[in-house]
């Protein structure tokens, strides 16, 4: 049964050892951090299921990777030191692939390799140190179109929550990166408009106002979280669930969204 959901923001700089003093700008996500570890905690997840979008990516299928050991590091960000492991849980993605594709006929795939990517690495080593026990499921979207990420969504929602373990799902992405001067992708009009109605559509779970976005502004807005949101969306579509926004910032020029999402 699903027992914890949230959105969480990846930026490397929350890493101590990369961050270092200018992490002190990113306080409200910390803060955020702390709050969700604190309620994943309570929550006693034993199998964690996570997506990013820089995770391996197929055209026509979504995917999971399946390995009895996950590592995560952050040598690419110059720390050859931090290290994060986690067991795979076999079990609950043979449910899920024969669900999805059998089921609900949703094109999917597994990868299998030991290394997860940042955006997986940075939120659970924010969130995982106190728990016990308990194993991780890497998905990652496809290249489909945003109907379809809401229909994996919902069918993932279905057979995660007739498990009789207690499952944690997080989507890790961060939001525009063309915000300001700062930005790494430079500055956009479409950046602060995608943040925005992100904001609102996610604190209203709006479906049909993210299906409705414009695909020339998602493009130019330099942003890589839409997919995962729609996956969000559906995923959460037919859940009794409250959403709390924790925090907004993008002191860097990369919008970093906190959401916990509080279940009835």
């Amino acid at each position: 049964m699903i027992v914890f959901s949230a959105l969480v923001s990846h930026t490397p700089l929350l890493a101590k050892s990369i961050g270092k003093e200018r992490r002190d700008a990113l306080a409200a996500t910390l803060k955020s951090f702390q709050a969700l570890e604190e309620e994943l905690y309570l929550a006693r997840p034993e199998t964690i299921v996570i997506m990013s979008p820089h995770a391996q990516s197929y055209p026509d299928a979504f995917s999971a990777n399946i390995a009895p050991k996950y590592v995560g590091n952050l040598k690419t960000f110059g720390d050859h030191e931090t290290l994060f492991e986690a067991k795979g849980d076999f079990l609950v993605i043979d449910h899920l692939q024969r669900g999805l594709r059998h089921k609900y006929n949703i094109p999917f795939t597994l990868t299998s390799a030991e290394d997860i990517d940042y955006g997986m690495t940075i939120p659970l080593l924010l969130l995982t140190e106190k728990l016990k026990d308990w194993k991780l499921i890497p998905l990652a979207p496809s290249r489909l179109d945003a109907q379809a990420h809401v229909e994996f969504g919902k069918a993932l929602r279905q057979i995660l929550n007739m498990e009789s373990k207690r499952i944690a799902f997080l989507v890790s992405t961060d939001l525009s990166h063309k915000l300001n001067e700062q930005s790494p992708g430079g500055s956009s009009v479409e950046g602060p408009a995608f943040d925005a109605t992100v904001r609102t559509k996610m604190q209203s779970l709006d479906v049909e106002g993210m299906l409705a976005l414009d695909p020339q502004a998602l493009e130019a807005a330099g942003q890589n979280a839409y997919l995962p949101l729609m996956t969000l969306l559906g995923f959460l579509s037919e859940l009794n669930v409250t959403p709390r926004e924790l925090s907004y910032e993008a002191p860097f020029g990369v919008g970093c969204l906190m959401m916990k999402f509080e279940m009835a």
